[in-house]
């Protein structure tokens, strides 16, 4: 009789853990099917879109204080690629990673004259696909001013999109 009550309870220890271990995969499943996510992740992704204020550049380089540390956008005409500004200390931005780029002074319409108080960069990746820009060729940007170093406008390019072209212009 022993040999059938210990047959007895090993049976049921067995068929207790195997019970358990159908209970608990079922649940891992469904903890599968539908993974917590954390509330730092659902405000991120719940976020709005970022904004930005459109504004005149004119306007930026004349009173850069009031635009530190705002996302702004702007239209206007591109000038050239340049290295102005780079590896500047206290308004870094590695020539390894970046370039700058000028746009033209919108308050000028007799010549081309570029606005470089304004000093906005670009990542080199995007820029590679812009080298075909002549200077007069229209563009939007959208960024942030990050420094008002030298009493001048510093900028990161976020957002860096063609209008139109020159040789859009003669096509046609």
């Amino acid at each position: 009789m022993s040999k059938l009550k210990t047959l007895s309870i090993a049976f049921l220890i067995i068929l207790g853990l195997g019970l358990n271990t159908i209970t608990h995969a079922g649940q891992t499943t469904a903890e599968l099917k539908k993974p917590a996510i954390p509330e730092a992740t659902k405000a991120i992704s719940n976020s709005p879109a970022k904004e930005y204020e459109t504004v005149n550049p004119v306007a930026m380089v004349e009173y850069p204080e009031l635009y530190l540390n705002k996302n702004v956008k702007f239209k206007a005409k591109f000038d050239k690629f340049s290295t102005l500004g780079l590896d500047y200390k206290p308004a870094f931005r590695s020539s390894e990673k970046y370039i700058s780029f000028l746009i033209q002074r919108g308050n000028v319409t007799t010549h081309n004259v570029p606005l470089s108080e304004l000093k906005i960069f670009l990542t080199r990746t995007e820029a590679e696909k812009h080298i075909e820009l002549d200077a007069g060729d229209e563009i939007e940007v959208c960024g942030k001013v990050f420094s008002n170093a030298l009493g001048d406008v510093w900028m990161d390019a976020e957002k860096f999109t063609v209008i139109s072209t020159k040789a859009d212009k003669t096509e046609k």
